[in-house]
């Protein structure tokens, strides 16, 4: 029979993966409450979890829901009038602006794919748990996100400009 760890030792190994997982789809703003609200929601439906569960795609398909929740609160709030005083943000310690904004441009079901996959580490099939679909369209999505990001981040531009000039350089010394 296998038992269940203790929820804190749950939120230790899964913590940094929901929040990174929050953080790729919600962005800084709102990440850390939907990091919050999933961990709360985990706690309450914990003990009726049955041992053999795979906790983490459990724990990315609450993160999942809250993020849905999140967005629709968003959509739902009052945007401020009038002239507001410039002031620097905070920066999280994770954070990568460029990375962020290329993530944030991508439809939702492949910036969702590459978060679960890439960041949670989910398989396809629990990708498509999470996301509703079959593991071919989680796949095809995942695949579609990557693609995307190849050509619309900025570190991967730079590079691609980069390599001609250096095979040319590394050329002439010979």
């Amino acid at each position: 029979m296998v038992s269940k760890q203790p929820f804190e030792a749950v939120v230790s190994a899964h913590g940094p993966t929901v929040l990174r997982v929050c953080r790729a789809v919600l962005g800084p703003v709102d990440a850390d409450d939907a990091w919050s609200e999933t961990f709360l929601s985990a706690l309450k439906a914990y003990p009726e979890l049955p041992a053999g569960a795979n906790i983490e795609a459990w724990l990315v398909t609450i993160a999942h829901r809250k993020a849905i929740d999140v967005t629709r609160a968003r959509a739902r709030r009052a945007i401020p009038a009038g002239d507001l005083p410039e002031i620097a943000g905070t920066t999280h310690a994770e954070s990568d602006d460029d990375l962020a904004d290329a993530l944030a441009r991508l439809p939702d079901k492949q910036k969702h794919a590459v978060a679960y996959l890439y960041l949670a580490g989910l398989p396809y099939g629990d990708v498509a748990g999470v996301l509703g679909g079959s593991a071919d369209a989680a796949r095809r999505a995942a695949a579609d996100g990557i693609a995307t990001l190849r050509r619309t981040y900025p570190g991967v531009a730079a590079r691609k400009a980069a390599a001609p000039k250096a095979a040319a350089s590394k050329g002439e010394t010979r």
